[in-house]
């Protein structure tokens, strides 16, 4: 599964904003007019409902999530209820897949567990339970939907993520199961833009098809999301 792609930092931006940016640019794509696009973004407290919906996962009422300034949506993705915040790179691979939505979910996992590798964490991925785990504890929610024979929604990958907004949630509806961030992991504050450039070179060995050519140059950087 590889394709030349374009990739688009969006800085911080509201849950909102950054579905409309998805749709728009979901729609491009699978039009033709614009290249197969990474979005990265970092949101503001926001929980999301997939498919399979979650709300019997929620620990606090709608209303007491709001009064606290946590949004609610009700997404196309599949999965349960994840939450998205600050200090946490959430990613939204725009990406022509067609039938193949195995083998990208699997390429999804392969691209963080190289990503979480450089900095020396051991990972691994689980195709019963989409996402990245080290030991029992959950480093990337990963939730995607197809349409058209192009993906989108993606991952989210704790960085410095405040884990007490976990609390709010049974993340993914999962009972036996934790939640964890690098930062934690190696017992210092990462930040985001840190991760960046390895998350970069991950995406590049996975579905670059020019990756590990002599012409090949290393990934651009981004701008904006550095907290």
């Amino acid at each position: 599964m590889r394709f030349e792609y374009a990739v688009r930092d969006l800085g911080r931006l509201s849950y909102r904003e950054a579905w409309d940016v998805q749709l728009a640019t979901h729609a491009a794509v699978a039009e033709g007019r614009e290249p197969p696009t990474l979005l990265l973004v970092e949101h503001p407290p926001v929980i999301t409902f997939g498919k399979k919906g979650g709300r019997e996962h929620l620990l606090e009422s709608e209303d007491a999530l709001r009064a606290r300034g946590f949004e609610l949506f009700d997404i196309e993705r599949g999965g349960d209820v994840t939450y998205h915040g600050p200090g946490q790179l959430v990613g939204y691979p725009i990406f022509p897949v067609g039938r193949r939505v195995r083998e990208f979910l699997r390429a999804l996992e392969a691209v963080m567990v190289r990503t979480f590798a450089a900095f020396g964490v051991d990972t691994y991925g689980t195709p019963g339970y989409a996402g990245v785990w080290c030991g029992d504890d959950k480093l990337v929610a990963i939730g995607v939907a197809i349409k058209r024979g192009v993906a989108f929604h993606g991952f989210a990958m704790n960085v410095h993520t405040d884990l007490a907004h976990f609390d709010t949630i049974v993340p993914c509806g999962l009972h036996d199961k934790g939640v964890t961030t690098l930062s934690e992991r190696l017992a210092r504050h990462v930040t985001l833009f840190e991760v960046m450039g390895p998350l970069l070179h991950a995406f590049r060995e996975e579905f670059d098809p020019a990756y590990g050519s002599a012409s090949t140059a290393p990934p651009a950087m981004p701008k904006g999301t550095a907290s």
